[in-house]
């Protein structure tokens, strides 16, 4: 029974490497689409009245696809050959 849940520590290690780079990576091209304020948006954003909620639904956005991204990269990189 050990053994299993050793697997399962590993594995859930795994994916929350994966899920941090890439939240990290969502988190770095939020910051640059405010920082670049394409389209206005950083504009927008920051002269709204609502800029927390405005900000936080573009975050949470971008760490779920880049989060799930990230993941996605490292199960898919499991299944190629290593020499």
């Amino acid at each position: 029974m050990s053994q299993l849940q050793q697997h399962q520590k590993h594995a859930l290690g795994f994916l929350l490497k994966h899920l941090v780079a890439g939240t990290g990576g969502g988190f770095l091209f939020g910051g640059l689409l405010l920082y670049f304020d394409l389209g206005g948006m950083g504009t927008m954003i920051f002269a709204s009245p609502d800029m927390w909620l405005f900000l936080f639904l573009l975050f949470f956005g971008l760490f779920i696809t880049f989060g799930s991204i990230g993941m996605a990269w490292g199960i898919f990189s499991l299944g190629q050959e290593r020499d």
